[in-house]
């Protein structure tokens, strides 16, 4: 098998753990600065990977927003944006939603093999299917993009998505951006859920950064050997 991708989380979240509000409308929970950073880290990356709830209630396009940063990578023989890719159970998706409508690039669903033939009838002519077996493990799914050449993944959420590669270990380098607020709503989605993670109070993480951007803290963990600095 090839070398697993070197995977980046990040997200932004409230001083008090959430990714958003309890009502549909989203929060803004970064400053212009700091979604010009990420897109930088966009830019540095072969896939980004949504859930399917992230899919459905944000609508992300995940595309690289700099002109002079799409240009860079189209000289490096790149395209334009990294690879876009989702993980579903439900297949609940829509094929006409801006992830699949946006961006000359390959998006790639991952499901369990019984929605496989769902999922390739509804989204077949927009993105490719990929069966994940009985049930989709984050390893699995990453030793698969290994094989498609994806060397660096970008992992933006949600919640579900966030617990499960880090409790699964899969994750080199942890982004936190954090709002200068509270949500104060236990309704709405919390940055992770109960989960076995490696990292507790006998093994702590290593924080390889602080970083002031306006009014919000970026925190750097190096979660693993294989932890790049830049």
């Amino acid at each position: 098998m090839p070398d697993l991708p070197y995977t980046l989380l990040s997200c932004a979240l409230s001083i008090d753990g959430y990714l958003g509000s309890a009502s549909s409308r989203r929060l803004e929970l970064s400053n212009d600065a700091d979604f010009d950073r990420v897109d930088s880290v966009r830019a540095s990356c072969d896939a980004i990977l949504v859930g399917a709830t992230t899919v459905r209630n944000d609508n992300p396009r995940l595309l690289v927003r700099s002109r002079s940063r799409r240009e860079e990578r189209a000289a490096r023989g790149l395209p334009p944006s990294p690879i876009k890719v989702t993980v579903t159970e439900r297949v609940a998706l829509d094929p006409g939603a801006d992830f699949f409508t946006t961006g000359e690039i390959e998006k790639l669903v991952y499901c369990a093999s019984r929605g496989v033939v769902d999922a390739r009838s509804r989204l077949g002519p927009v993105a490719t299917v990929v069966d994940g077996g009985r049930r989709v493990r984050m390893r699995r799914l990453s030793e698969d993009l290994g094989t498609r050449g994806v060397q660096r993944l970008m992992v933006e959420g949600g919640g579900n998505v966030h617990t499960q590669f880090l409790t699964d270990n899969l994750v080199d380098e942890l982004q936190l951006v954090v709002a200068p607020f509270f949500v104060g709503d236990s309704r709405a989605t919390r940055f992770v859920s109960d989960g076995r993670f490696p990292w507790n109070p006998g093994r702590r993480a290593t924080l390889a950064e602080v970083r002031q951007i306006g009014d919000v803290v970026l925190l750097r963990y190096a979660l693993s050997p294989r932890f790049q600095t830049n």
